[in-house]
């Protein structure tokens, strides 16, 4: 039976009845928050004491602290790239299905290595861990987020070890934010922090070696710089609450500010970055000293078309100006490389020798009965489900 789309046309049109109205506060928002900006760029001691006076109220906002750089402020990257080696990972998995006659669990990570204009090929490694039976409980990816949280810890980990014994300058980032998060369906606080432990410690080993570490976020949605200049609007503590359920510049987000364009006002031209900031969030409290979390938005697009997307990184990389100077040109290279559609190359070919196939799930799935089965084990049957799922003519995309 195809999708209704009868039903859904009728709710398509109602979506679009308050479009008028939506767009009419969103531009509200938006020329507000630009003059905002404008208005408390260089006011740079005032927006710190608003963080610490909202930090005092609730712990758990989160937010941008600006360092020295005024917000309004962009910079250009370097006339030449310096030579570096550069190293990017990113993950993949395949989940356990209740479904399947075995449960498994799949993390597999790709890292790409590179050294431009060294006329060295690209090498190319992956790291695949596979975690059956009790094992997928015990290290608690019963769940997405546990698995994501997991594969967050390979990823670092990966380039942690391709970072060893190499001289000269290195330059590693993953795709996605370089701080990692507890999301709601991990329910077990003991791996959650055995785990955050764990990505310190890499991260410790990282800065040790001064290897620039980055998180590059594309297309974010998050309104960091945003919820500083809300900060601005309104009492503290008295309206704190207003943040949450009535925030005073509603549809405005960091990309619309840092992407905005026309001939009166473009915050950042293309290949510039912005200012550095901190970041305030309730898990700083693992990230401390030169491991404490930062960010910056970097102009990836060209002219006219701008695509601003957020880079994560550490203290160790902000307090080293050639580090911060090297890690921003570098980016702007990878993405060039990739033309009219702007992406680290290096990141895109590591996501292509991650990501796991359906056919090679299937295929460590008969591996794995074979050898329970060489070994005299009971091997379970796929569920009714499943193989009804496979009938001919018959499809789901209904997730169980």
């Amino acid at each position: 039976m195809p999708i209704n789309y009868q039903e859904i046309y009728a709710q398509i049109k109602q979506a679009g009845l308050g479009a008028k109205e939506r767009r009419k506060k969103k531009e509200e928002a938006q020329e507000r928050a630009r003059k905002l900006l404008e208005t408390y760029s260089s006011e740079l001691d005032a927006l710190r004491s608003k963080v610490d006076s909202a930090k005092a109220a609730d712990a758990n906002i989160r937010c941008a602290v600006p360092l020295e750089e005024p917000l309004a402020s962009h910079y250009p990257t370097a006339d030449t790239v310096p030579q570096a080696t550069l190293i990017a990972a990113d993950g993949s998995q395949s989940i356990a299905d209740r479904h399947s006659p075995v449960q498994f669990c799949v993390i597999n990570v790709g890292a790409i290595i590179m050294k431009p204009n060294s006329g060295e090929t690209p090498s190319v490694e992956v790291d695949s861990e596979l975690f059956f039976g009790d094992a997928i409980e015990e290290n608690g990816l019963t769940t997405d987020g546990g698995v994501a949280l997991r594969r967050d810890l390979a990823e670092r980990s990966v380039i942690e070890k391709l970072s060893k014994g190499r001289k000269g300058s290195v330059v590693s980032f993953t795709d996605g934010t370089l701080e990692i998060f507890r999301t709601r369906d991990v329910d077990s606080p003991s791996m959650y922090r055995d785990t955050v432990d764990k990505y310190i410690s890499v991260l410790s080993r990282l800065q040790g070696r001064s290897i620039i570490s980055a998180g590059y976020i594309d297309k974010p949605s998050s309104s960091l710089v945003v919820k500083l200049l809300e900060l601005t609007q309104i009492t503290i503590p008295e309206e704190m609450e207003k943040l949450r359920i009535a925030p005073p510049l509603k549809y405005v987000t960091d990309r619309w500010l840092f992407g905005y364009n026309n001939k009166l006002f473009q915050l950042l031209p293309p290949g510039h970055r912005s200012a550095v900031f901190k970041i305030q969030s309730s898990s700083e409290k693992s990230y401390k000293g030169v491991l404490e979390l930062h960010f910056f938005y970097l102009n990836v697009g060209t002219e006219g078309h701008p695509w601003p997307v957020r880079v994560e990184i550490p203290r160790w990389v902000v307090d080293d100006k050639k580090q911060l100077d090297l890690l921003h040109a570098v980016l702007v290279d990878q993405c060039r490389m990739m033309g009219s559609k702007p992406y680290p190359y290096l990141l895109h070919r590591a996501h292509e020798t991650a990501v796991v196939k359906n056919e090679e799930k299937y295929q460590i799935e008969q591996m794995l009965q074979q050898e329970l089965r060489r070994n005299n084990e009971d091997v379970d049957e796929s569920s009714n489900k499943s193989s009804a799922k496979g009938l001919s003519g018959r499809t789901s995309f209904k997730k169980s």
